[in-house]
């Protein structure tokens, strides 16, 4: 240890005070010959050997319930996504803010100050469940998600389905 102290005390010195590297900065890391497979190949290999329930719905009564529950898997699908092409990872990001979106404009209908505004937030909601179906459906079609994803494609579909049944149903402004 006190030869590796040594050694770098001496690159210091003879660096001189006009040194671009300042004392404390780490020293580059030495490039190593890369090993057919390595930690990339078996971390690839974990990916595909973990197996998420993407069918772990409950469908609780409560729609705020489900709807914080979608937004939870939402969150899992995207992480699955980020490891992926880069055109997945820029629709997760999409998924990702509207999937959420659509149960935070619900909540937030529920505190509505009017019967308006709460149908408004309720709207909104259904835009949101709107684009997160649209875009999880482009992933599958393009086979960037698999049949096993078709469990959070069917829920954010029943999810549409519910909020403009509630929509519809709202008073309407005259």
């Amino acid at each position: 240890m006190a030869l590796d102290c040594s050694t770098e005390l001496a690159r210091v010195n003879a660096q001189g005070p006009n040194s671009q590297r300042p004392i404390n900065a780490q020293l580059p890391t030495p490039k190593k010959p890369r090993s057919e497979g390595g930690w990339l190949a078996a971390c690839m290999y974990m990916e595909t050997k973990e197996t998420k329930d993407w069918n772990r719905f409950t469908r609780p009564y409560d729609l705020r319930e489900r709807l914080f529950e979608f937004a939870c898997v939402i969150v899992d699908l995207v992480q699955y996504l980020q490891t992926r092409d880069e055109v997945s990872r820029s629709l997760s990001d999409q998924i990702l803010k509207a999937g959420n979106s659509a149960g935070a404009n619900y909540e937030e209908a529920d505190d509505g100050s009017s019967s308006a505004d709460t149908r408004g937030k309720r709207r909104i909601a259904l835009r949101e469940l709107k684009e997160t179906l649209f875009r999880l459906r482009v992933l599958r079609k393009t086979g960037r998600l698999g049949p096993e994803h078709d469990p959070v494609i069917q829920e954010t579909l029943e999810l549409k389905r519910i909020v403009a049944s509630l929509v519809n149903k709202s008073k309407r402004p005259k």
